[in-house]
């Protein structure tokens, strides 16, 4: 026990223990202390700490870009996308993928998308979490779902989707969402011709 000494009893238990204990081969001798010497007195030397340049500031992220829901389309598109008229023109599953797999594969479609003038775009991401779903057993679900927002308003993209809308029944439901994309103003100006 630290903080007490042993008496005199005690210590002689602790000789007859340490006179039956054989040293291992190779190992060094152990220098024992007299239990009545001072302890020595350990002085400090104070080192010069090197000068170490400041870390430079981590640069912001991005502020995302609030994609309002029902702000951003009329009320034909609203109309066509609650009668299931909204086709999606491709199709993007991430349902099975991992969060980052998802994340990447999200970013690459829309850039795909956004080259080829593409309007709807339907994403699979499996159905949300069951209300009975707080399991500790089962695995977590419905995280690719919401992060789908996120991914969008933080990507550089932001400024080129129109909104997003849950699916329609015979396009997935309550497991996709629609990406409507805005139109491109290059694309504008050639049909004007």
């Amino acid at each position: 026990m630290a903080g007490r000494r042993l008496n005199p009893e005690e210590r002689a238990v602790w000789s007859r223990v340490v006179a039956s204990v054989r040293r291992a081969a190779g190992v060094l001798p152990v220098i024992e202390a007299t239990p009545d010497a001072p302890p020595h007195k350990l002085t400090c030397v104070k080192a010069k700490a090197p000068v170490v340049a400041p870390a430079p500031k981590p640069a912001r992220p991005p502020v995302p870009v609030a994609i309002k829901a029902g702000v951003t389309l009329d009320g034909s598109w609203d109309r066509r996308i609650a009668s299931g008229g909204a086709a999606p023109e491709r199709t993007v599953d991430l349902h099975g993928c991992g969060v980052d797999q998802a994340h990447r594969r999200l970013l690459r479609e829309l850039d795909l998308a956004l080259a080829d003038e593409i309007r709807v775009l339907l994403v699979v991401t499996g159905k949300a979490p069951k209300s009975d779903a707080s399991r500790i057993d089962l695995p977590l679900r419905g995280i690719i779902r919401a992060s789908i927002h996120d991914w969008v308003a933080a990507s550089r993209h932001a400024g080129q989707i129109a909104a997003i809308r849950p699916a329609h029944p015979k396009h997935g439901g309550a497991g996709a969402l629609y990406l409507i994309l805005r139109r491109s103003k290059m694309g504008a100006v050639a049909r004007q011709y």
